[in-house]
């Protein structure tokens, strides 16, 4: 499978995935969950285009023209570049009839993105070490995730059926 052949078969996999992740996120605010503030990462981006990788509390920090919408395409790119990792590990086969299994397992991974990286970049720590919940954040973190790979599993179930 060529590059271009991953890249059209991740982009609508991923964007689907990202939307049934971002639907969770929704019904948790509804509930009363706090969850992630995407303008948050588009800020956290803008202050590492200047050089600032790590914050003390990225809330704290200088805000970034236009942060929420980075922050949205930031998290809409990174769902597409997870999307290619799946591809790449499952190939063509899968494409053609989806399976939960590997999708599942390929988004449950992805939460080592933020709980070891994006987490301690912003002010968090590590695995949510600095927040009052660290666990809960954990959990939460991996629910989201694993959420994500069901969407990558629903996605990737309608791009085959169409």
């Amino acid at each position: 499978m060529t590059f271009i052949a991953m890249f059209s078969a991740a982009l609508p996999i991923g964007i689907g995935a990202t939307v049934v992740m971002d639907l969770w996120g929704l019904l948790l605010r509804r509930l009363g969950v706090a969850t992630l503030n995407f303008a948050m990462v588009g800020r956290w981006a803008g202050h590492l285009l200047r050089g600032c990788v790590r914050h003390q509390a990225i809330a704290k920090a200088e805000p970034v023209r236009n942060e929420l919408a980075w922050g949205w395409g930031i998290h809409y790119a990174i769902g597409v570049l997870f999307a290619m990792l799946l591809v790449a590990i499952v190939w063509e086969g899968w494409l053609l009839a989806p399976t939960l299994l590997p999708a599942v397992v390929v988004g449950m991974a992805t939460v080592v993105a933020p709980l070891g990286f994006m987490q301690p970049a912003m002010g968090a720590g590590f695995f949510a070490s600095k927040t009052p919940t660290p666990a809960r954040n954990c959990v939460k973190s991996l629910a989201t995730h694993f959420v994500f790979g069901v969407g990558l599993f629903l996605s990737a179930g309608l791009l085959a059926f169409v």
